[in-house]
């Protein structure tokens, strides 16, 4: 470890966390459910508004969506941080507001997301634009269906190199079904059966809509502080151990390699800054988007080897009761999914370690992962979560 990750860890802490509008928002706009996330984050941590001087956040549907943001909220702060990798860029804010706040320049920083694509169509609208002003030259001549297009790809090959099969897929649904169950936040709470998820419709083979997430409306936020500040705060602060971004290509069809993501890169950097292993992880969330995510990434971040994935969900392993919890909140397969999901993954993290999950609580919980996912499997991020500081 280099003196700079030295510096680093354990040097902030999420001392407030809040998810608002989840499901269907009843036609809010995006700035308006993103302030009830923020507003309730900031009031979980014991702070007022007006202490807030950092902001952190993206979207999928503004250039200056940081800037919209704080005036929405009224504030001014004096750091504020768009980088946006997709999916993955809110578990990466992590890293950045650690070295902000390490150099001083901010001291209660928010990262807020959200989204109404269910009842406002807020990402739809936006998508035709998108396209032209970020085209995929390698791709788009064939018309793909992406993003399912893109992650059926990957599913194809590694059922084809590594014999992973089409049941085992859907255990990662079923499991996340499983978990969502048990919190009464969740979107898609009612039972599924195994036939359910490989006699849905089909999407983009092999995927069928039960492999692919939901779209839902709903934003997150948390509120990040200095450790030695956050000891102060009304709730037990989650530290921030170690965190870590990596990317690899931004079109699929620049991949290398479809079976391995740059979460070989980010999750064991970000354990090693964290000083931990796999071994040491009590809860796992992971970026769900489908149902072959979560087997790429527990290979890639090493709780099995490469390969090995479908047949270290299958049996229940990371369902409730299992022996390694993935996505206790349900996920973005059945929980929520307003675009980009890795906020919500942090979120339950840190209730996680609080415990304040009730049904789905995992006893003695003291360590999470949590990993995001950008793009179609182009950037990734992993950041590990302890009420330790290590």
């Amino acid at each position: 470890m280099n003196h700079w990750d030295q510096q680093l860890r354990g040097s902030i802490a999420i001392t407030g966390c809040a998810t608002a509008a989840i499901g269907d928002a009843g036609g809010l706009t995006d700035l308006e459910a993103t302030s009830l996330a923020v507003h309730a984050a900031v009031q979980d941590a014991g702070l007022q508004m007006d202490e807030v001087d950092g902001l952190m956040s993206a979207s999928l549907s503004s250039s200056m969506w940081v800037v919209k943001l704080a005036e929405y909220l009224g504030i001014q702060p004096a750091f504020s941080e768009s980088t946006g990798i997709g999916g993955a860029s809110f578990v990466g804010h992590l890293l950045i507001a650690a070295a902000a706040i390490r150099a001083g320049l901010c001291r209660n920083v928010v990262i807020a997301y959200g989204a109404t694509p269910r009842s406002g169509g807020s990402i739809a609208a936006t998508s035709p634009a998108r396209a032209q002003l970020d085209p995929f030259p390698f791709e788009e001549p064939y018309a793909p269906f992406n993003p399912p297009t893109g992650y059926a790809l990957v599913a194809q090959r590694h059922m084809h190199q590594y014999g992973t099969t089409r049941e085992q897929l859907a255990q990662v649904a079923l499991a996340a079904r499983s978990w969502a169950a048990l919190n009464p936040e969740a979107y898609r709470r009612e039972p599924m059966s195994l036939e359910d998820v490989l006699g849905a419709r089909m999407i983009s083979s092999p995927l069928t809509v039960r492999d692919c997430c939901l779209v839902t409306d709903g934003a997150a936020a948390v509120v990040v502080q200095a450790a030695d500040v956050a000891l102060d705060g009304p709730r037990k602060p989650v530290h921030v151990l170690g965190t870590a971004m990596a990317h690899s290509h931004r079109q699929i069809a620049c991949m290398e390699d479809l079976t391995v993501t740059a979460a070989r890169v980010s999750g064991p950097q970000a354990m090693e800054r964290a000083g931990v292993t796999t071994h040491d992880i009590d809860v796992v969330q992971l970026y769900d988007a489908f149902t072959i995510n979560p087997i790429l990434f527990l290979e890639d971040l090493g709780f099995c080897e490469k390969g090995e994935g479908g047949a270290f969900v299958a049996d229940g392993r990371i369902a409730p009761g299992g022996a390694l919890p993935v996505n206790t909140n349900g996920g973005g397969l059945s929980c929520v999914h307003p675009g980009m999901y890795s906020l919500f993954g942090i979120v339950e993290a840190v209730r996680q370690l609080r415990a304040d999950c009730g049904a789905r609580q995992i006893s003695g919980a003291a360590t999470a992962l949590v990993h995001g996912n950008g793009g179609v499997l182009s950037a990734q991020a992993s950041t590990v979560l302890s009420i330790h500081r290590g």
